[in-house]
């Protein structure tokens, strides 16, 4: 395994783990006062861009453009 696949999986694997924190806080969101639900959706919304921007760093050591998907 070459090093920058290495570091492709283990970005990987952060993806995931953005995705599932994620859904977690959407979960919580929907049991949460209103206060808190907005409070929940705004760190969604950050987590879920760190997610994107990982997924962007993926596409680029596998040599695509971010835009391609």
């Amino acid at each position: 395994m070459s090093e920058l696949s290495g570091i492709e999986d283990r970005l990987s694997a952060c993806a995931e783990g953005l995705a599932d924190a994620a859904v977690d806080l959407l979960r919580e969101a929907v049991r949460a006062d209103a206060d808190t639900r907005a409070e929940l959706i705004a760190r969604e919304k950050r987590v879920t861009r760190a997610r994107r921007a990982v997924e962007k760093a993926i596409a680029l050591l596998h040599g695509a453009s971010p835009e391609d998907g």
